[in-house]
């Protein structure tokens, strides 16, 4: 009979695909940074215990074109920066994806916010313009002009902050204590180059990133470089207290019946 595809894998197959996996090659990806410094009271709102804010109210949006051959990919996210257990880093609220192929490992296995979404990055000779756009909206864009080359940094290990969940069954809480991802990148810049211009938030039911005002732009900047990542479970974490937040990963909060009894797990 011929084989059945939904059927069980071979132990060597699955060994085959884990060495593959393990040897990728270095992916380049060529991405807008914007970091702006926003309301104090506003991040401090988003941010799930145990993150805490840092001491300066700082929003971050990356938009990227990642160069995957034969499948190229558009990626974003707009983070808010964080603290956690004396450690700095990023807490994104969305994490826009153009495939589907991007957007599963990262929500299962790390917790990430992904959804699909559209994410433009264009440059015409000195102007760039990018964009993250859902359902329509392009509620974050990033218009401006190079300002010439910038020295490049040492390769640096970046930290984002994930919570890692599952809805539970029965539509109360979670089906177990959730956990605080800690995920770690590697990140190598080969071009660096500054920007002048600005952001523009616009209003979205789906992702009101523009409850984060731009006080005032901090970095603004155009470059490729090339990550690799690993997570960790820092800690498990009270469902009671997450549970208020986990609005933020659906469209549609009823989708996991959003508010539940006091109380349920």
């Amino acid at each position: 009979m011929a084989r059945v595809r939904y059927g069980a894998r071979t132990e060597a197959e699955i060994a085959a695909a884990r060495a593959s996996s393990s040897k990728l090659p270095d992916i380049w990806s060529t991405g807008v940074v914007a970091v702006w410094e926003s309301d104090p009271d506003a991040v401090a709102a988003v941010l799930p215990p145990p993150l805490k804010p840092t001491e300066r109210p700082l929003v971050r949006a990356n938009i990227s074109k990642v160069d995957l051959p034969g499948y190229p990919l558009g990626a974003g996210s707009v983070a808010v920066a964080a603290l956690h257990d004396g450690r700095e880093g990023w807490y994104p609220l969305v994490m826009p994806m153009t495939h589907e192929r991007a957007l599963i490992g990262g929500r299962e296995v790390f917790g990430e916010p992904k959804k699909l979404g559209e994410v433009t990055v264009e440059r015409d000779g000195l102007v760039v313009r990018a964009v993250l756009a859902r359902h329509g909206i392009a509620f974050v864009e990033v218009r401006g002009a190079v300002d010439g080359p910038l020295p490049l940094p040492e390769p640096a290990e970046k930290l984002d902050f994930y919570f890692k969940f599952l809805p539970a069954v029965d539509g109360h809480g979670f089906d177990a204590d959730p956990v605080l991802v800690h995920c770690t990148r590697n990140e190598k810049f080969r071009t660096l180059e500054k920007l002048t211009g600005d952001v523009v938030l616009r209003e979205s039911m789906y992702d009101p990133v523009a409850d984060l005002p731009v006080r005032r732009v901090v970095e603004l900047t155009i470059g490729e470089k090339t990550t690799d990542q690993k997570g960790k479970v820092a800690e498990r974490v009270s469902a009671q207290a997450l549970l208020p937040y986990i609005h933020q990963r659906y469209d549609d909060p009823q989708q996991i019946l959003d508010g539940p009894p006091a109380g349920s797990v």
